[in-house]
């Protein structure tokens, strides 16, 4: 089998071609972990801050139960007050 120079010089050219096409892959993959990375970072620090937020929120509330408990005791002795003064 006699090897043609033509072929070679073809062959080479395709090997060039395909090797620019991966490097070109890999540089497009690069770019869009980096970016995955990079909106992974943002949504970690916006979750922090909106649990911080949150923890604030819940240190601030009123404590609902005691104080419906507090308002009905107290109506209770006011409704014991006034039925023991007539």
């Amino acid at each position: 089998m006699t090897s043609h120079p033509e072929h070679a010089v073809r062959s080479s050219a395709e090997l060039a071609e395909l090797r620019r096409s991966l490097d070109v892959g890999v540089v497009r993959i690069d770019g869009h972990l980096a970016l995955l990375t990079q909106r992974s970072d943002q949504s970690e620090r916006d979750i922090s801050e909106l649990a911080g937020r949150l923890r604030v929120l819940e240190h601030g509330r009123w404590p609902l139960p005691s104080l419906a408990a507090l308002t009905g005791l107290a109506a209770l002795g006011l409704t014991v007050w006034q039925a023991a003064g007539r």
